[in-house]
């Protein structure tokens, strides 16, 4: 049983400085839960980075309506937000999958000779991760779960063991999924419709609203689940466990007089 598995005082009972206990764990389940999420999606770096492409691209493609310029100005400033997180040897994962969307999207649109292809990669990267979140749910598996498990260390151990956190994850994976299919719901028919900066301005209004409902929806599920068991401390614990064992082992043949090389084979 590891420390997010002992059971504490009950509910209810204050602590000695006159809190009780419950509240905090309460407090301190949202303040992991926050953390968690702040590190998976990136926090408001990892926002400014997702935004600030698009909105180069259409800014510079509604004054001139130069493609080239727009695009090799969007992938320019992706790729000095990754230098800048290299150089600080911050996290780029966020910047590494900005840089690639960016690139794709250039080469598409330089390719087609269509503005709007630009943005048709994201739009299929977002249709595809919406169905990534429904499918994996209805498989069991959700999406966010696999996500984030690693974040919280428990890997997956919440799949069997932790049935209160699945369901959190399944709420959370669906509400994911659902969110991101309400908006490309809104933005494909804006590509074969609407001209290309239309479909631009009004991207780039969709890029955080919906994400920052989605997370906060996940942080709300997360919050009110049970904690989330540390396997890795149970791992942990276990190898200690076996040191102290094979220790008391090796102690008690010394005290019968064993060889050394006899508790070395029964060790």
């Amino acid at each position: 049983m590891t420390s997010l598995d002992k059971p504490t005082q009950d509910a209810g009972q204050s602590a000695p400085d006159g809190r009780r206990e419950d509240d905090g764990q309460v407090h301190d389940s949202r303040t992991v839960t926050e953390a968690a999420l702040f590190e998976a999606f990136g926090g408001i770096r990892g926002m400014v980075e997702t935004v600030l492409p698009g909105l180069i691209f259409v800014t510079i493609f509604t004054i001139n309506k130069d493609l080239h310029l727009s695009a090799i100005a969007a992938l320019a400033v992706s790729v000095v937000m990754l230098v800048v997180r290299l150089l600080r040897k911050d996290t780029v994962k966020h910047a590494f999958s900005g840089v690639f969307g960016v690139a794709f999207g250039v080469v598409f649109a330089m390719f087609t000779g269509n503005a709007k292809d630009f943005y048709l990669p994201g739009m299929l990267y977002t249709l595809g991760l919406a169905l990534a979140y429904i499918i994996t749910t209805l498989a069991g598996v959700p999406l966010i779960g696999l996500m984030l498990g690693p974040v919280f260390k428990e890997n997956l151990s919440w799949r069997t063991r932790n049935p209160g956190r699945k369901k959190a994850y399944a709420k959370s994976s669906w509400a994911w999924g659902l969110i991101l299919l309400a908006k490309c719901a809104i933005l494909f028919p804006l590509y074969w419709w609407a001209d290309t900066t239309q479909l631009g301005w009004i991207l780039v209004i969709l890029k955080i609203p919906p994400f920052l409902l989605a997370v906060w929806l996940t942080w709300v599920f997360l919050a009110k689940a049970p904690p989330p068991i540390d396997v890795f401390a149970e791992m942990e614990a276990a190898e200690k466990a076996e040191e102290a064992a094979k220790a008391e082992r090796e102690g008690a043949a010394a005290e019968n007089g064993e060889p050394a090389a006899g508790r070395h084979r029964r060790g």
